[in-house]
């Protein structure tokens, strides 16, 4: 009813990945109450948005929340990722996050849910549906967990003008489409148009029948190198000491960047376009063979406008026809703000602290807030990770997360809840290793030791020698690229009491 009061410990404002990996290490490890509300009818965020044929980048078995493995765990056997460890489907994840809902944090009896509901400024939560008002206090802490929420192009349209005639049409469109194309335009660089690719070659459509219009090229993560089970043990570390190797030897960035792709740790679709873009996104080698089979791609800048004949880019023109589909694949993913502390007061605001890690840096940072009283070593113990843009921001991220390791290390009750952790892994994996008397994974760990700090203390000069070009600031900052503004204006910082209104 209007002005009904919903009080907890923690009111969490999004229900998406990041949301309910807090919601679930909170209530698993302390006796707090918990609000959470999501715009969305089904918990899962973007996930009940994407595209039927989405999949995870990397592994299921470190996606979800810590609580509940996600997956069966097998070794893919067809398909493009044959071979490495199985990846969860958008269905599966939206079934996995709604299972954690109903089978899990609502059992607890410690947990309300407010689907379709949207937070106003005040700290209200008003229902989609019809409208009613219910007052949200936190006596603990808001989590604002809206900043995580991916932007797919089922919920933002294309940004440029689309004429009457023209057939442009989101992925999912793309599935229920049943006329014939004269061909099909892809516009956008990323890991959407990336899958986009994947499935109409997959479907039939020969490569020389789709446009690529690729703005910019990205570098891309190599699949085989992010497999945290056992079968892949000596791979993963072997990966993880020829990082730092390549670091510890580049003579610059562009050589830096070299290393890196002939040690098969980064790839790129076309090696004769130097890339400007890194987003974490993952791919396997044999997709990898797939996309590049396709060889029309236009790179004259972004698309500013779809006509019946034409598309016209920033600089130049190509062909088209009212015939043709066009697939908007151009929606900015996960949106990059600025960097900001963690804890803030009443406020929570998660961001990455591990590399490319938005699931385990929830659930990381819910664990300090169940287990440190101390506002400023928690931030210390959590200083963000940017989200990636550009190819610099890899070596940003990678100094931002062995800062935050080293102190972790420093801590045995840290040390021990990472060894546990199912969205970590590679700490336990490690662990286990090490009690096996094996010379090869001995070698890997001598060799571990010696190239970190020299590999460590590279990266830290390619990064000074790189932002003192561009007249850029400290380590740990995200400035030379412009950010973007925030979707949304921040939750509310304190509520102590039905009668105190939300600080903005």
């Amino acid at each position: 009813m209007s002005g009904h009061i919903l009080e907890a410990d923690y009111v969490i404002v999004g229900a998406g990945a990041v949301g309910m990996a807090m919601a679930d290490t909170l209530t698993a490890e302390t006796s707090a109450t918990v609000v959470i509300v999501d715009r969305r009818a089904k918990p899962g965020g973007h996930w009940n948005d994407a595209y039927p044929f989405v999949r995870l980048h990397g592994p299921s078995v470190t996606y979800g929340v810590n609580s509940m493995p996600l997956g069966s765990g097998r070794i893919d056997q067809v398909g493009l990722n044959a071979g490495l460890n199985d990846l969860a489907s958008g269905a599966e994840i939206c079934a996995y996050y709604d299972r954690v809902m109903q089978e899990h944090l609502l059992p607890s009896g410690r947990v309300a849910w407010l689907p379709l509901h949207d937070v106003d400024e005040d700290g209200w939560a008003i229902s989609l549906v019809n409208g009613q008002r219910r007052r949200l206090v936190a006596r603990r802490r808001w989590v604002d967990a809206t900043q995580a929420d991916t932007q797919v192009p089922a919920t933002h349209g294309p940004r440029f003008a689309v004429a009457e005639g023209v057939t442009c049409l989101t992925p999912t469109e793309l599935t229920q489409w049943r006329q014939p194309a004269a061909g099909h335009v892809i516009v956008g660089g990323g890991k959407t148009a990336m899958d986009t690719a994947l499935w109409l070659l997959d479907h039939g459509v020969e490569p020389d029948a789709i446009t690529w219009i690729r703005p910019r090229e990205a570098w891309l993560l190599n699949r085989a190198n992010v497999q945290p089970t056992a079968p892949f043990a000596h791979q993963t570390l072997a990966a993880i000491v020829a990082e730092l190797e390549a670091a510890r030897d580049a003579t610059s960035l562009p050589d830096l960047f070299t290393r890196l792709e002939a040690a098969r740790l980064l790839q790129r679709i076309d090696p004769s376009v130097q890339p400007t873009m890194y987003r974490c996104a993952i791919v396997s080698e044999a997709e990898l063979a797939q996309l590049r089979r396709i060889k029309n791609v236009v790179r004259m800048g972004h698309v500013q406008a779809i006509e019946i004949d034409r598309i016209v880019l920033e600089h130049g023109e190509i062909a088209t026809s009212a015939r043709h589909v066009h697939v908007h694949c151009s929606s900015t993913g996960l949106p990059r703000g600025p960097v900001q502390a963690v804890f803030q007061g009443q406020r929570i605001v998660p961001q990455y602290v591990r590399r490319c890690s938005p699931t385990f840096s929830a659930a990381f940072i819910a664990h300090l807030e169940a287990t440190i009283d101390d506002e400023h070593e928690k931030n210390a113990l959590c200083e963000p990770v940017l989200v990636p843009e550009v190819p610099l921001d890899w070596l940003r991220m990678h100094l931002q997360t062995a800062k935050n390791q080293l102190r972790w290390s420093q801590r045995g009750e840290l040390q021990d809840w990472l060894r546990r952790s199912r969205l970590e892994a590679y700490t336990g994996l490690f662990a286990r290793m090490q009690g096996q008397a094996d010379p090869a994974w001995d070698a890997l760990q001598s060799k571990l030791r010696q190239v970190r700090g020299p590999g460590l203390e590279r990266m830290a000069e390619l990064l000074r020698a790189a932002n003192g070009a561009q007249g850029q600031g400290s380590v740990a900052s995200p400035a030379g690229e412009p950010l973007k503004k925030r979707s949304r204006e921040p939750l509310p910082v304190e509520v102590r009491s039905t009668s105190e209104k939300p600080v903005f």
